[in-house]
């Protein structure tokens, strides 16, 4: 398989088909995750020129900067030592734990000399022999089902083509998770009659993950040439993903672009 789409929406279950047992369902919606997630690590390996795929589970942990938030390595992918595997990652720790604090994607093409992340995990990254790294959370709305690594054994720029083919898988594993929590809770619930009311589209327009970066930054302040040299692009390129989200935002100035962002929890 090859294709990102290749990873289906879970279907719904007829209500014969379901178990009557909750833990049961609870159970079946944990190996689905485990699969979906698993899988996700191979094939950022297998299809987007990684050297080592990983996936972080979400779980509370102590000592995080957001409210206990964190996740595990759980899963993983062209690893050579084990000082990656269950690690923890607490929000706003790391590339990834920056990644899930902050909802979007982000990415560093040298990850040991990184200024915008901590080093906390440097021995166990210095380990793999890893420099590039991205970092891309798996949302659902409010809900974060995980956050997926792509790392490569050497200093890289991520291009466009490598982002999109990882936000892509990244979208279709989403998608099948958001589905088995869904029919989980469809399962579980006391009044199995009663329709549960559907939950509300999130109100995110359909960004790119460069568009998301480089709107990240402008919210900052920072001048189309100073994101251009922090991301390793021209100002004209900068320029062009800054239009490129006024228009998905309808907005038509930088002052609206922040404001819109912000309303519609883009950036923090």
């Amino acid at each position: 398989m090859t294709s990102a789409d290749a990873l289906p929406p879970a279907q719904p279950v007829d209500d014969a088909a379901q178990p009557d047992d909750p833990e049961l369902a609870v159970r079946a919606a944990e190996l689905v995750r485990d699969a979906v997630l698993g899988d996700l690590a191979r094939r950022v390996v297998a299809e987007c020129g990684a050297d080592v795929g990983l996936v972080g589970v979400p779980e509370p942990l102590p000592g995080s900067r957001v409210d206990g938030e964190g996740m595990v390595l759980r899963h993983w992918a062209g690893t050579r030592a084990d000082l990656l595997h269950d690690v923890e990652v607490p929000a706003g720790l790391g590339l990834g734990g920056r990644a899930l604090a902050e909802r979007s994607p982000t990415w560093v093409p040298d990850y040991r000399a990184a200024t915008t992340i901590s080093h906390h995990y440097d021995a166990a990254v210095a380990a793999e022999d890893l420099y590039a790294m991205l970092t891309v959370p798996l949302l659902d709305g409010d809900t974060v089902h995980g956050v997926v690594y792509a790392s490569v054994r050497a200093v890289v720029p991520f291009g466009d083509v490598r982002i999109s083919a990882v936000g892509r898988l990244a979208q279709a594993a989403t998608r099948a998770l958001a589905g088995a929590a869904a029919w989980s809770r469809e399962t579980s619930r006391p009044e199995r009659g009663r329709p549960e009311k559907p939950r509300p589209a999130a109100p995110v327009p359909p960004l790119t993950p460069r568009e998301h970066e480089v709107l990240r930054w402008a919210a900052t302040g920072r001048t189309n040439p100073e994101i251009a040299a922090r991301l390793g692009l021209t100002s004209n390129t900068v320029t062009g993903y800054l239009k490129s989200a006024m228009h998905k935002l309808g907005v038509r100035n930088r002052t609206e672009l922040a404001l819109a962002a912000r309303e519609s929890g883009l950036i923090g």
